[in-house]
């Protein structure tokens, strides 16, 4: 064996480990946690997968996605997330209004977090500020809490003779409170009868529509919460039976 091929060899063998540790090294992997179920969401997949593909991260080739659904059931986020940071994950993206991200946060302080809300950030208590959220957690909220008054009222333009509204809540959703404020407040202004009821199940949502039918409701709004907008297929089709615009 002549000199440039033992060189040749040695440097071979050198790599070796290398290879081999690179080869062992786990695949990263990117917690999905969202309160509703996957069927209705299969646009939000399909886009989470599109923009982790176009940063250079394509799933089941340099990274993994471990989905955990709540299936609208807001109580399994906390033991969801939980089982998450047991798997370790290289950071956690919670999705679906506050709570996700909230039963992330609660459920470590060193891995990660990125959330995609529609209510307050700082309300919910996130982040200490828009500009410096602070800790483990970072993200991009809608706001779409701050539009219900504002909704109503473009409800109120399309329905004007509208006697009495109806509208549509989650209890289980953080900013259900504020929402309801701003509903009541609204209505006010407006001089409209509002008729509030709650819904976190498919049979309390037909239950809702028939207590506001009931009381000669002739329009509905439905509030900013992921199990509601999910179930969008069932609001639609009580909306047209009951012959609600």
């Amino acid at each position: 064996m002549n000199r440039r091929d033992f060189i040749t060899l040695l440097g071979a063998a050198a790599a070796w480990p290398l290879v081999a540790r690179a080869q062992q090294q786990p695949m990263p992997v990117v917690g999905f946690l969202h309160v509703a179920s996957a069927e209705p969401n299969t646009n939000v997949v399909v886009g989470f997968r599109q923009g982790l593909r176009d940063t250079g991260f394509i799933d089941g080739q340099n990274v993994a996605i471990d989905f955990r659904w709540a299936e609208g059931r807001y109580d399994r986020l906390p033991a969801l997330a939980a089982d998450l940071v047991r798997r370790q994950v290289a950071v956690i993206f919670a999705a679906g209004g506050s709570a996700p991200a909230q039963a992330a946060k609660a459920a470590t302080d060193k891995i990660p977090i990125v959330f995609s809300s529609g209510g307050d950030p700082i309300a919910g208590g996130l982040v200490a500020s828009l500009s410096r959220p602070g800790g483990n957690i970072t993200g991009v909220s809608l706001m779409f809490s701050d539009l219900v008054a504002k909704r109503l009222g473009l409800l109120h333009e399309l329905v004007p003779n509208a006697a009495l509204m109806g509208a549509l809540v989650n209890p289980d959703y953080a900013d259900v409170d504020l929402q309801r404020k701003q509903l009541q407040e609204a209505a006010r202004a407006l001089m409209l009868e509002l008729q509030i009821e709650s819904a976190r199940t498919e049979r309390e949502i037909s239950t809702a529509f028939e207590v506001i039918v009931q009381r000669g409701g002739s329009a509905v709004l439905v509030t900013n919460d992921p199990f509601l907008a999910a179930q969008r297929h069932q609001i639609i089709a009580l909306a047209a039976r009951h012959v609600i615009p």
